[in-house]
C-alpha cells in the first residue's frame, strides 16, 4: 500500500509540521506547502488519497483568517476530519558562546514570552519573521542571533538549544484542523462548523443565536468576517456542540436557518485533547 500524502504549512519545523507527525504517524509522506490555500488545494484535488493540517487559531493571537475565509467560501472544497490541538513550548535556540544581539521570531511567540524576553533578553533587537521556522533559518546564518521555536527546529538548523521552556505569559495553545475526507461513525461529543450569511438588519445575529440559546446547544466559537464586495456585510463561522443528529441540534438548525440568508453546514467531526510539544 502506498504512502498517505499529507500536506502541512511549511516549511519543515513548523508546529503544523510538528501536528502532522503526531496525527499521521505511520504510512505517510509528509509535504510542506508554502501557504493554507496550497495545502487545501492540494487536498481538494484528490481528497480520498491526500490530507492535510491546516491552523485555524491561536489562543493568543486569535483566528488564522486565511482558513476562515477558505471554510466560509467552501473554495477548494473539502471535509474537516479532526480538530487537532498544540500545547505549545518553545525554546530559545542558537549558537552558545555567542552573545544574543538579534531575535527572529513569529509574532505570535514575541507576545507570549514577552516577559521572559525583556527580563533574560534586554536590549535585544526583536525582528517578525513569518514563521518559526524562517527565524531558526535566520538565526543559523548568525552567531549573535536567536529564535524562538520548537527543539525540533534545533536539529533542522544545526542549532543549540539555549533554554527550554521559554516561559510564556499566557497559554499558547494553536488549535488546527485535519483536513480530507469526510468522518464517518462520530461521537457524541463531536462538533458542527456552520457558515452563515445574516440579512443586514438590526437583531439578526441576536435572533440567530437565540434559536441555540433555546434549545441549550452550546456554541464555543464564532468569528465574523466582512462580505467581499458587500460593505457592511458579514459572514460568520459558527462552532457548536453536537450534529444535525442530536436531537437539540436538529431543532436549533430548523430555526436558526429560518433566520438567515444562506446556512452552510462546513461539517461534523470529533476534537482531540491537545498535543504537547
Amino acid at each position: 500500500m502506498s504512502a498517505i500524502e499529507v500536506a502541512y504549512l511549511g516549511p519543515s519545523g513548523t508546529y503544523s509540521h510538528l501536528v502532522a507527525e503526531k496525527k499521521y504517524r505511520q504510512n505517510r509522506k509528509l509535504m510542506p506547502m508554502p501557504t493554507i490555500l496550497d495545502v487545501c488545494s492540494f487536498v481538494a484535488a484528490k481528497p480520498s488519497l491526500r490530507r492535510g493540517i491546516i491552523p485555524i487559531e491561536n489562543s493568543s493571537g486569535g483566528a488564522i483568517y486565511e482558513t476562515v475565509d477558505i471554510l466560509l467560501a467552501n473554495k477548494p472544497k473539502f471535509y474537516i476530519e479532526e480538530e487537532l490541538s498544540l500545547d505549545v513550548k518553545l525554546a530559545l535556540l542558537g549558537q552558545k558562546g555567542g552573545k544574543i544581539k538579534v531575535l527572529y521570531s513569529h509574532f505570535a511567540p514575541l507576545e507570549h514570552c514577552s516577559k521572559w524576553i525583556k527580563r533574560h533578553l534586554p536590549g535585544v533587537e526583536k525582528r517578525v519573521v513569518s514563521s518559526t521556522a524562517v527565524a531558526a533559518e535566520k538565526a543559523s546564518a548568525d552567531q549573535h542571533a536567536a529564535a524562538l521555536g520548537s527543539r525540533k527546529l534545533s536539529k533542522i538548523y544545526n542549532l543549540d538549544i539555549i533554554h527550554y521552556p521559554v516561559e510564556a505569559d499566557v497559554p499558547n495553545i494553536t488549535v488546527f484542523l485535519a483536513i480530507g475526507h469526510k468522518p464517518e461513525n462520530l461521537l457524541r461529543d463531536a462538533k458542527t462548523t456552520l457558515a452563515v450569511n445574516l440579512p443586514n438588519t438590526p437583531g439578526s445575529l441576536c435572533t440567530f443565536l437565540d434559536a441555540f440559546r433555546s434549545e441549550n446547544v452550546n456554541l464555543s466559537r464564532i468569528i465574523s468576517r466582512p462580505i467581499r464586495g458587500c460593505p457592511r456585510e458579514y459572514a460568520f463561522l459558527v462552532d457548536i456542540k453536537g450534529t444535525a443528529a442530536t436531537p437539540s441540534v436538529k431543532r436549533a438548525l430548523i430555526t436558526a436557518k429560518k433566520t438567515c440568508v444562506k446556512l452552510r453546514e462546513v461539517g461534523s467531526y470529533p476534537s482531540r485533547a491537545s498535543y504537547k510539544s
